[in-house]
């Protein structure tokens, strides 16, 4: 039990300096959102990963998959990101998503650098 308690911190803790990273730089490249230092790109990272949980959970519960391929499939995709930023907006104080195109492309932003940090790790490992 502890150590699943443990794992679950650790893991908070990685998406939130990771994905805090990708949404200070996305702040500071100006892509749809702003945040108010890294402290709300770190509350941020993690509001975005609870906030995508449930509503990939929620859209299981129809019957709805959002793992397909496809240009259709990559859509959803992209519009659930987007839904999800301007949710995860609503809980954090400094992390500010400038309404439905800023959160488009803040997801394609988000989505550029997960690719980007993939495609390094594939090249060093």
């Amino acid at each position: 039990m502890l150590s699943t308690v443990l794992g679950l911190v650790i893991v908070a803790i990685f998406i939130g300096l990771i994905g805090g990273l990708f949404l200070w730089v996305l702040s500071n490249l100006g892509m749809g959102l702003t945040v108010d230092g890294f402290g709300s790109a770190f509350l941020g990272a993690i509001a975005i990963a609870v906030v995508s949980t449930v509503v990939v959970g929620l859209l299981g519960m129809f019957g709805l998959t959002v793992n397909g391929a496809g240009l259709i499939s990559a859509i959803v995709n992209l519009v659930i990101s987007a839904i999800v930023l301007l949710i995860a907006d609503t809980f954090v104080a400094g992390m500010k998503v400038n309404g439905f195109s800023g959160a488009i492309t803040g997801a394609i932003g988000f989505g550029l650098l997960g690719w980007l940090s993939n495609w390094v790790l594939g090249l060093i490992f």
